[in-house]
């Protein structure tokens, strides 16, 4: 029996047409996943991210600690800030991806779906003597994504004020008379924020922003909207048979802030070697939407695979990212896709595939 989101109810009452997805009842869509995406792409939609992993790291140590973990400058973030980061093994693959958020007195981590637990059983096997405390908040905090070029409008119709937030910034605001942090943070290639909320009081919030004018959007427009923008995710597009600059997540990565686990080969490819493959994106002829792990070739021999895949509504026609080998990196390099017994023609093109709104 699929677990239920906290919001569950509302979303029937939406006219949701749920779905199992990873064991969790989850929202496919509100009856049009094309007007969804449109929502998105030219006023405001709002999205259940309520899955996505939470942690919570309080101790005088925490940022000194996160510095010798993460791959970004975590140490650096004054309260309000935020920034991606990954949390590598010795090797440079990557366990995790991840967002920190630094509070006064703690930082919140946004992780993979699913991966709160094990995350944090792999970060503990490196604590001593730190004063550096993790705790799972899975269940302290529903998140909404609200999404699109009308966000600032809709947040500030909700809330009462003005949010200007950098990337990865945030701030305490309320919503409906709810405490909210709102954060700036995009899924598509428009600009966007999570509300991260009480799940008692999610319900209030969701109503506030659906009022101020944000439309109901489901996964399945949400996963369009995301490859789209040519956003990989973790258990995906990357996993931990990647190492760090075969994501080619430049963001994620500071190359001046001193060590931390997975440094050197990270250091080591930037400055005297390269990658022999990477994540990219692909866009292919006709109707067939490729699934992930199939075979991506170039002159009848292996030169990647599909990690994610959609027919885009902004291109009306199938893309997706998987990595590909090195000597394919080139715009516009020809490969071919095989989806079941077919061979359907593609071909090398730049991220995010739709021009940033």
């Amino acid at each position: 029996m699929p677990n239920q989101l906290p919001l569950h109810d509302l979303h029937r009452s939406e006219g949701a047409r749920l779905r199992d997805i990873s064991g969790w009842l989850q929202p496919a869509d509100y009856g049009d996943v094309a007007a969804e995406h449109r929502a998105v792409m030219t006023g405001a939609g709002v999205i259940d991210r309520s899955l996505l992993g939470k942690a919570t790291v309080t101790g005088r140590d925490r940022a000194a600690f996160l510095q010798g973990m993460l791959s970004n400058d975590v140490k650096a973030l004054k309260p309000g800030e935020g920034c991606p980061a990954a949390f590598l093994d010795a090797h440079g693959k990557v366990v995790s991806l991840l967002v920190v958020y630094a509070l006064a007195d703690s930082m919140l981590l946004e992780l993979p779906t699913g991966s709160t637990e094990k995350f944090l059983q792999a970060i503990d096997r490196f604590l001593i003597s730190e004063k550096a405390y993790f705790e799972a908040s899975d269940d302290g905090y529903a998140i909404l994504a609200v999404q699109g070029p009308m966000v600032a409008e809709v947040l500030s119709r909700a809330s009462g004020v003005s949010l200007e937030l950098a990337a990865y910034g945030h701030t305490e605001t309320a919503i409906a008379g709810v405490p909210v942090r709102v954060t700036s943070r995009t899924e598509a290639v428009t600009p966007g924020f999570h509300c991260w909320i009480a799940p008692g009081q999610a319900a209030a919030v969701w109503k506030a922003l659906r009022d101020a004018g944000a439309a109901a959007v489901g996964a399945d427009a949400a996963e369009i909207l995301r490859v789209e923008a040519g956003i990989p995710v973790y258990g995906s597009d990357v996993d931990d048979t990647l190492i760090l600059p075969e994501t080619r997540l430049d963001a994620v990565v500071s190359y001046t802030k001193g060590c931390y686990i997975g440094q050197e080969t990270v250091a080591r490819v930037k400055y005297r070697g390269h990658i022999n493959r990477g994540v990219a994106g692909l866009m292919l002829s006709g109707d067939l939407v490729p699934a992930h792990g199939d075979l991506v070739l170039a002159d009848d021999r292996e030169a990647g695979r599909i990690t994610s895949a959609v027919r885009s509504i902004a291109l009306g026609m199938p893309i997706a990212l998987g990595w590909v080998r090195r000597e394919h990196f080139e715009l516009g390099s020809p490969v071919s896709v095989k989806i079941g017994e077919n061979l359907v023609p593609a071909h090398v093109a730049a991220l995010p595939f739709v021009p940033p709104a």
